[in-house]
């Protein structure tokens, strides 16, 4: 099934059916129907109902497969108890696609869920694709068509937007209609049984009508595919989320650092990061960037030149502007004599620029437009508060001829105010020139598609790299720890597995006896480490369970029979295997390594400051894997802790080549093998440039 080829035709269909089109108002039936008509839809409309008639001037059919023509799409508005014995028949009848706005299946529970499952298969049997189901439905304004039933059809514009709620769609669809915001494609994506958010972003990217891509979501249906599908996407449009919600993967308990530390979000946050997507917080965030997209140029660079007539508003912006990541321009010398010559001897000429309470609309035109010719500056604000000698009107007038002048900056307005500042904002909205009450919104949304363009240049088409790997040694540790029953691998195997690898360790070895502790510790070479081996006992230190610095045979012995004494009274219940006996590495910058696997997005790497601290001194940064060199040298200079790595004080600079050559080693060990759900490396050493690393103590846990 070419799943894009039929989300074309559900974007763009030549015939619709409405199974379950009714005559009565105020049925769901009625409302598609009356969209359909309304929204000035030119293909033809089959009503399928049982009861026959007309509809609205249109032929009823008792049944699609009564009609003589194809059919592309069909809107499913009847009880769900039905739903699955109209997908046969218009599987049937060769629909492309479906729209099934019934509710009534996975959101009431588990058969309602078997029911919903039932209808997907039945689409892959015919090869239909279903929007869907509990959906308000989908608009298209450019094609145009409306089969939903909402209280009305967006203006048409230029924004993709998909959510995942329909009763937030309708709220703000009826609000974007009051701020004129106008929309390509307003897709709801209900249930998500069949097609996901991933399916259409895909389309969006290709739809040439979109230029904008908008989500809210409350989950993503696979990490994987949408990653993909923004990638593909981003480096030609933006796309910015309202994420709501939590990860499954929140609600399960984590025993390692990295699962504890991760957080519910962690994943979701990482992924939009790491596809050059942008995570808004809210929906006034989310439409303040699309508002100002629609209307404007990108901007070339940060540097902001700020237009006032007020002194505090300045500031303001000033502000917001550093706090978002914005640069205040300095003007160039041409620019800063002609504002010198132009304007007031009390006036400020040196950005902002401001202009003094007296500033009338010649005075506003004469400081933007020499902003906007200026090199030195990439997006102009302009800020107007309402004073005694302020011309409201005739200045938004002006600064429209401005941009008219120079249309290639971005030329964002802030008028303060309420009643006096209505009709000067119909002028603005109408020119295109977005316009908003207060200065800290009109800079998140200039910053944001600043990001956007920094996003967009640095997504690099790298692969991640692959190293050699001993897999069936892996294969067979892991294969011996479930025929064995647990979860937890012992030390002496987890270092086997990172060492398979390619990830220098300290070598370790598992005693049963002191004898063999003594032998052991001598073979390796004094001083050791002793730590007790048992898939119980997570953190050994907490009972005892670790003897450090070893000099002596005897030492070892002495260490080992109070390590097993210690367990055993701390936790009589543990399953003990013996002791690992443990080689001391030298010491060096203390790091974390691990992974933790969310169950949208995979496994997710993190790193940061190790030892004792690390869940109280919280500097760590996370990645998903399978990682690029990029991401790697992005999530080390992510922590504080890589101040520390490139040298301070004297202090050498620590490898971090090969630090970071053991993060992608474990991002190509985890992602190779779905099974390991946890593993943490702390502490790993990392020695100064040419050195290395050594991973000293390794954990790992695999699925039940």
């Amino acid at each position: 099934m070419d799943r894009q080829a039929s989300i074309d035709a559900l974007f763009n269909p030549r015939s619709i059916a409405v199974i379950g089109a009714s005559a009565t108002r105020g049925k769901l039936g009625n409302d598609v129907m009356r969209n359909l008509i309304d929204s000035g839809y030119e293909g033809r409309i089959y009503p399928i109902n049982p009861g026959g008639g007309e509809i609205m001037g249109n032929k009823v059919y008792r049944s699609i497969l009564d009609i003589a023509g194809n059919i592309e799409v069909a809107v499913v508005v009847i009880p769900a108890k039905g739903v699955l014995q109209v997908v046969d028949e218009c599987g049937r009848k060769g629909v492309k696609a479906l729209v099934v706005i019934t509710a009534g299946f996975k959101e009431v529970g588990h058969e309602g869920q078997e029911v919903e499952k039932k209808m997907v298969e039945l689409a892959e049997k015919y090869g239909m694709v279903i929007q869907g189901p509990n959906c308000l439905g989908i608009i298209n304004t450019s094609c145009p068509y409306n089969a939903s039933f909402s209280s009305g059809t967006p203006q048409k514009g230029s924004i993709a937007f998909a959510s995942q709620s329909g009763a937030l769609m309708t709220g703000i669809l009826d609000w974007s209609l009051m701020e004129t915001i106008g929309f390509s494609k307003f897709v709801s994506l209900g249930n998500k049984a069949h097609l996901d958010e991933a399916d259409f972003i895909e389309a969006f990217g290709r739809d040439p009508d979109s230029t904008f891509v908008l989500l809210y979501i409350e989950s993503v249906v696979n990490g994987r595919k949408f990653m993909e599908a923004c990638r593909k996407v981003v480096t030609q449009k933006p796309i910015f989320v309202v994420k709501s919600g939590i990860s499954a993967a929140g609600a399960r308990a984590a025993s390692s650092h990295t699962g504890s530390l991760a957080g519910s979000d962690t994943a979701y946050d990482v992924a939009f990061k790491q596809c050059g997507v942008s995570r808004a917080y809210s929906m006034a965030e989310l439409f303040d960037v699309a508002n100002v997209y629609d209307d404007m140029h990108l901007p070339a660079g940060n540097r902001v030149a700020i237009v006032t007539n007020a002194g505090g508003p300045g500031i303001l912006t000033t502000d917001a502007c550093e706090a978002n990541g914005l640069s205040i321009a300095s003007l160039s010398p041409t620019t800063i004599e002609l504002l010198k010559s132009s304007l007031p001897p009390a006036a400020a000429v040196y950005n902002p620029i401001d202009a003094l309470g007296t500033a009338q609309p010649e005075d506003y035109q004469l400081c933007v437009e020499a902003a906007l010719k200026d090199e030195n500056v990439d997006s102009v604000i302009t800020l107007l508060t309402p004073q005694a000698m302020t011309k409201v009107s005739e200045t938004a007038r002006a600064l429209v001829e401005s941009h008219e002048k120079y249309p290639n900056k971005p030329l964002l307005t802030v008028f303060m105010g309420g009643n006096s500042m209505v009709y000067a904002r119909v002028v603005l909205n109408a020119a295109k020139i977005p316009v908003f009450d207060f200065p800290e919104r009109a800079v998140h949304a200039l910053a944001e598609l600043y990001h956007y363009t920094v996003r967009r240049d640095s997504l690099k088409d790298e692969t991640p790299p692959q190293f050699k790997a001993d897999k069936e040694r892996v294969s067979s540790i892991i294969e011996a720890v479930h025929r064995d029953g647990r979860r937890v691998l012992l030390g002496s195997e987890a270092h086997a597995i990172a060492e398979a690898y390619g990830i220098p360790v300290a070598r370790i070895k598992l005693a049963t006896s002191s004898d063999e502790a003594k032998t052991i510790a001598s073979e390796l070479g004094f001083p050791v480490v002793l730590k007790i081996a048992s898939p119980d006992i997570v953190h050994k230190s907490d009972i005892g369970g670790i003897r450090m610095g070893l000099k002596s045979a005897q030492e070892v012995e002495d260490a080992f029979l109070q390590i097993l004494g210690s367990a055993h009274a701390h936790m009589p219940k543990a399953i003990i295997y013996g002791v690992d006996v443990q080689e001391m590495a030298e010491k060096g910058k203390e790091l974390i390594v691990g992974c933790s696997r969310d169950i949208q997005f995979g496994p997710l790497v993190m790193f940061g400051a190790g030892g004792i601290y690390v869940n109280f001194l919280h500097d760590v940064a996370f990645r998903l894997a399978p990682m690029t060199r990029s991401d790697a040298t992005e999530l080390i200079n992510q922590t504080k802790t890589s101040v520390l790595l490139k040298g301070v004080r004297g202090e050498p600079p620590s490898d971090m080549a090969a630090l970071e050559d053991a993060i992608l080693r474990i991002s190509q060990l985890v992602s190779d093998f779905e099974d390991i759900v946890e593993l943490d490396i702390n502490p790993l050493f990392c020695y100064e440039k040419g050195k290395g690393i050594s991973a000293v103590d390794v954990k790992i846990t695999i699925s039940g």
